[in-house]
């Protein structure tokens, strides 16, 4: 057992801890009623037991409809019980201690796939997982690079990480990933730009390691615009673009800082900046990742708000229709006698008098219905007014959290998930390349460079004001593309 143990009490799945799970995933009013009446566990598409200590997978074989399943941060020691979950598309068993990959047999829809943080020591026991596109198995004890060779027999997998893992210190490790998974389009949080792939096909290349990995860091996404409109929905992001989050699930705005910047190509080649490029990209995923689960939460609350005006304007439409039918049909049965009356008069005079009160019932129809319309404008307006109203506080709060401007109360949730984080991000890593760059520069001047440095490199560094600019001008660039992002956020948000 993990020593773990000695300070962890380790639970078990059962009916109570599901139960409460559920009802904390749902909303508010569907939690209460839940927690009174009771759920049926075939009806749940989700669920969500991260951090709660669990040993073993058991107890799941109700959720039959299951397509998502969270058991990350526990301590499962192995995978099991998951037979019945045959529609399951998304499972995270990330930060478990699991050694072994097995008990996926029948999982046969399973799309993203994250076994990150385990003690996973092979690659195996995945061949039904045919559909697989997300793979994420870094931060295990995979050691041999020949395990990526499994990997081909999944002919829809774009996404992979390995970062973290033993392998990833053998010199090849990236050409040997991206010759053997040609269709790959995401290692280790990165773009697999054509570049890459070309390169790949020639280990022997004379281009050195070093600067070939340092140059590629920064030249990744050079076809980052390819992704368009036709993109967004062969990959399904059509909520994505819907919640203003679009392609910051990931190293998309990173990439495209890059991919017009031709300085930090340059730059990159500096002896430290390869070590300062290894930190930086995972930091600025991990604060986009962040802003984009953000904005989906945000997203879901628009939706529900926009969902709970429209059930109410139909419930006030509705009651009212209702309402005025049953005005009208009593209307019309009143018509049918009276008519019947005045064709059976005995005399003129009932006659005329039948018809008096049918044209006195007549506008007194038109009143009911005329008072039956105000009232409906009432309702709507009021409905309108409200749905306002609440709409405004849901985006100015997501507007003000997006720039970073937030009451005190949220700090703690809203620090990650700000363009402000991505700019603070840069300017850290900016004035760290400036420092390199001007430590470059004297022992350039003093003849003290173990590296040979290409000549473009060479020369900006034939004074300060040369090597500062350089950096400068890189640093503009990816400045505006982050701006760029947060004015497209803020004025989607603006004009839905």
């Amino acid at each position: 057992m993990s020593q773990l143990y000695n300070s962890i009490e380790p639970n078990v799945i059962d009916d109570e801890m599901v139960q409460k799970a559920i009802e904390e995933q749902c909303p508010e009013d569907i939690g209460k009623l839940a927690k009174r009446e009771g759920i049926n566990f075939k009806d749940v598409m989700e669920l969500q037991l991260s951090f709660r200590n669990i040993l073993q997978i058991d107890n799941l074989w109700q959720f039959e409809n299951l397509t998502k399943l969270q058991l990350d941060n526990n301590i499962i020691e192995k995978i099991e019980a998951l037979e019945s979950l045959v529609h399951l598309v998304w499972l995270d068993l990330s930060f478990n201690n699991i050694e072994v990959i097995e008990g996926l047999d029948t999982l046969v829809k399973l799309q993203d796939l994250s076994l990150y943080n385990n003690r996973i020591s092979k690659i195996e026991h995945m061949d039904t997982l045919q559909e697989l596109q997300i793979f994420s198995i870094g931060k295990n004890n995979l050691t041999a690079l020949e395990d990526v060779i499994y990997l081909r027999r999944f002919k829809n997998l774009r996404t992979l990480n390995l970062t973290g893992n033993p392998l990833c210190d053998d010199e090849q490790y990236t050409l040997f990933v991206v010759a053997h998974l040609p269709d790959l389009v995401y290692l280790d949080f990165k773009l697999v730009s054509d570049t890459t792939v070309s390169i790949s096909a020639f280990p022997t290349c004379e281009i050195g390691h070093q600067h070939l990995t340092d140059h590629l860091l920064c030249w990744y996404a050079s076809n980052i615009l390819a992704f368009g409109a036709s993109s967004l929905q062969e990959l399904g992001l059509q909520k994505h673009a819907t919640a203003f989050v679009e392609y910051l699930n990931g190293s998309f705005l990173f990439d495209s800082m890059y991919a017009e910047d031709t300085e930090a190509a340059q730059l990159a080649y500096l002896p430290g900046v390869g070590d300062l490029l290894q930190a930086y990209p995972s930091w600025f995923v991990s604060v986009c990742e962040n802003l984009f689960n953000y904005g989906l939460k945000e997203y879901e609350k628009r939706e529900a708000e926009v969902s709970d005006f429209y059930e109410s304007l139909h419930e006030a439409l509705t009651a009212n229709q209702q309402e005025g039918r049953k005005i009208i049909l009593d209307f019309e049965n009143r018509n049918k006698r009276r008519l019947d009356e005045i064709h059976n008069a005995s005399s003129y005079d009932i006659a005329e008098s039948k018809q008096a009160e049918y044209k006195e019932d007549i506008l007194q129809l038109s009143e009911a219905l005329m008072t039956l319309e105000m009232l409906i404008a009432d309702q709507l307006e009021e409905l309108i007014k409200d749905f306002k109203e609440n709409i405004a506080v849901i985006a100015s709060a997501f507007m003000e959290n997006i720039k970073g401007i937030y009451p005190f109360d949220t700090f703690s949730f809203t620090i990650f998930c700000t363009m402000t984080q991505c700019r603070d991000l840069e300017n850290h890593y900016h004035e760290k390349l400036l420092e390199i760059s001007i430590t470059t520069l004297e022992k350039s001047v003093k003849n003290e460079l173990d590296e040979d440095l290409p000549a473009d490199v060479r020369m900006l560094l034939v004074d300060k004001n040369t090597i500062v600019n350089a950096a400068n001008a890189s640093h503009r660039i990816r400045l505006l593309k982050i701006d760029k992002r947060e004015s497209d956020i803020l004025s989607n948000t603006y004009r839905w």
